[in-house]
This record gives structure tokens, sequence and C-alpha cells, in this order.
């Protein structure tokens, strides 16, 4: 489900997100992504076996690698591989698989949907935060009304 009472629930209750595939390349989507996220007071746990540590945090070379609670796995590879992603994140217990935008995989979706996982595809975590909570007013986007006006309440 991709409406906005889920993508505002997911966000609003989750704290941790896995990144499966998050680089540390700073110009890479998953690590903006990532680093956005964190600097507004989410726990990031890269999961890349290619690198000790990205973001300053430990990475791991997969989920079940992971000692502590996933509350969001976040997707930043292949369609082809979502499936044993997902696998992965209903055996340690996480409550969303979330699939970013270009990861669409059917098959996934269905078999975490079916183990009770919360399932957003096709979506980017950093741009339905920003959407949802106020990072894109800056440009009016998500205030339904373009203005060349600072909003009063902008410091």
């Amino acid at each position: 489900m991709s409406d906005i009472q889920t993508l505002r629930r997911v966000l609003h209750e989750s704290r941790t997100i896995a990144v499966v595939g998050l680089s540390a390349d700073w110009f890479r989507p998953s690590y903006f992504a990532a680093k956005y996220m964190q600097q507004h007071g989410y726990r990031i746990i890269p999961v890349n076996p290619k690198y000790p540590e990205i973001l300053g945090e430990k990475s791991y070379p997969d989920l079940a690698s992971i000692p502590d609670k996933v509350d969001i796995v976040d997707v930043f590879r292949k369609p082809a591989d979502a499936l044993p992603v997902a696998e992965q994140a209903i055996a340690i217990g996480a409550r969303t698989l979330w699939l970013q935008i270009g990861v669409i995989n059917e098959e996934a979706k269905k078999k975490a949907e079916e183990a009770g996982l919360t399932v957003i595809m096709d979506r980017c975590v950093k741009i339905e935060y920003a959407r949802l909570f106020g990072g894109l007013n800056w440009f009016g986007v998500n205030t339904k009304v373009i203005s060349s006006r600072r909003p009063r309440w902008l410091p």
C-alpha cells in the first residue's frame, strides 16, 4: 500500500532503516537518501558487504547479520534481487519492506504482504518523508500552493 495514511504511519512509527545496497559514494542516490533520513532522526543500518562502514554506521553483509531490531528494510537493488531481500526481511521480523523507485517486484511484494509486512513499492523514502513532513515546503510543493512569497512561519 502506498496511500498517504500508510506512508505517514510507516515513517512516523519507524525509527530504524536497514538500507540494502547503500553505497559509500556520496553521489549515489542511496547515499543521498540515507544521509537525509539520518539527518532527520532515523538510525540507518547499511547493508553492503563491500564496505566496513557507511555514514558512521557499521555495514553488514546481509540482513541476518544485523543484531538490532529493524523497522524498515529499504531496498536499493535491482528488481530481481528484491525477492531474496523480502525473504530476509520476513526472517528478521521487519515491519516494512520499502522498494525504492524503479524496484518493482510483484512476487516480493506478495510474499512480504502475506507474511504481514507493509510493502511500499516504487517510491523513495527521502522524497516521501520530505513530501509528508515538510522537507519540500521550501518550494511550495507539498502545500498545494506555489508562491513566490515566503511563508510567515519560516524564520
